[in-house]
């Protein structure tokens, strides 16, 4: 059968590379087409457009780059009509893919979305143009199903495709000596956007001459030279790893996350953390108003209530930060953090998101 896929975002492109695998033990004639990054080309197929080219953070930067956005969408619906699949499968990425999804709908085709957008956040009568677009919605956190069960739609929950990254993680032990990291460690995980960097990697730095005991390593994103990082960093105390996160993770004290899908990996790794976040000041100011959740990071919103704190726009600053995370380097609130980061492994259940959708899919075509 013939598969169009469509992930706009890095996070994307690792769980698509990962369910075109299970997709082809399931169908060895499997045929691919996408919009994607390097690990989905890497399982074949044909990369139409590479991720770099679309994602764009915050309401303002999507209203800068409109029109490039608008012309990836109309480029997208034409060759998704022009290579007609027997399934679309759309991989997060909503602010695209709910567009794609109405458009492949009216043209006949089944859609398939893996990754739920988080309606539940805002706007929350989304849910009815996603019941009336998708045929099969894939959840990875526990709670969208009740969520989407009171809005009359059925939906899968197939686990979180992060337990499977981090159950086939195989820890380097040599990594702190490979690195010369001789002290305990505290990781930085500033994201992999460029605008995320700038807006709160200088925070995350600025509180390291408070613990001189300690090493700072930054996760790097790939997609950016190592000169680029150290325009930022000032500090001996600093080091860069590229490509290493859940290595850094595992041999770390504990770490400063930026708001995203790296707080659950680091919940995931029983890594105490202080969550951080800074956006635009216009874009931050009109998610204020429309946005009706409680918080920001997916350990607090699995768990429905604060297990690691959260520093957002003013609060994100060098006296918070050093507080916080003086609190989660020992003692009670240490003890308690890592507490609920086991309710919450219990929480998110076992590996198999990729082969338990995979499955779905096949078993839907076959009807």
């Amino acid at each position: 059968m013939r598969y169009y896929l469509v992930a706009g975002e890095a996070s994307g492109d690792l769980h698509g590379a990962n369910l075109m695998k299970a997709i082809k033990a399931g169908d060895p004639q499997a045929e691919f087409q996408y919009y994607g990054g390097n690990k989905m080309q890497a399982e074949g197929g044909t990369l139409r457009k590479h991720y770099a080219e679309m994602a764009f953070m915050g309401f303002t930067e999507v209203l800068m780059n409109l029109r490039t956005i608008l012309r990836n969408m109309k480029a997208c619906k034409a060759d998704i009509v022009a290579y007609n699949p027997d399934v679309l499968i759309l991989i997060d990425f909503p602010g695209f893919n709910l567009k794609i999804a109405e458009f492949a709908k009216r043209q006949g085709f089944k859609v398939c979305y893996y990754i739920s957008p988080k309606v539940w956040a805002w706007n929350q009568k989304r849910v009815l143009k996603i019941k009336r677009d998708v045929d099969k919605l894939f959840c990875i956190l526990p709670f969208e199903v009740d969520f989407y069960r009171a809005w009359g739609m059925e939906v899968d929950y197939v686990g979180n495709p992060l337990l499977d990254e981090i159950t086939l993680f195989q820890p380097d032990l040599l990594f702190k000596e490979k690195y010369r990291l001789e002290k305990e460690v505290i990781a930085l995980l500033p994201g992999s956007r460029r605008q995320e960097i700038e807006r709160l990697l200088p925070d995350m730095l600025s509180i390291t001459e408070a613990f001189p005991e300690y090493q700072f390593v930054v996760a790097a994103a790939p997609s950016f030279e190592e000169t680029y990082y150290r325009q930022f960093i000032k500090s001996d105390n600093v080091s860069l790893v590229f490509g290493q996160t859940y290595n850094l993770l595992y041999h770390s004290k504990a770490a400063i996350v930026a708001s995203g899908t790296a707080t659950l990996e680091t919940a995931l790794f029983h890594i105490p953390q202080v969550v951080v976040y800074r956006g635009g000041r216009i874009s931050v100011a009109i998610a204020r108003l429309l946005v009706k959740i409680r918080f920001i990071s997916l350990v607090n919103l699995i768990m429905d209530r604060e297990v690691v704190k959260e520093l957002i726009q003013e609060d994100c600053n060098t006296s918070n930060i050093t507080t916080e995370l003086s609190a989660i380097l020992s003692g009670d609130s240490r003890s308690k953090m890592l507490a609920d980061y086991a309710e919450l492994s219990a929480k998110m259940g076992g590996p198999g998101a990729s082969e338990r959708v995979a499955k779905l899919i096949l078993s839907y075509l076959s009807l």
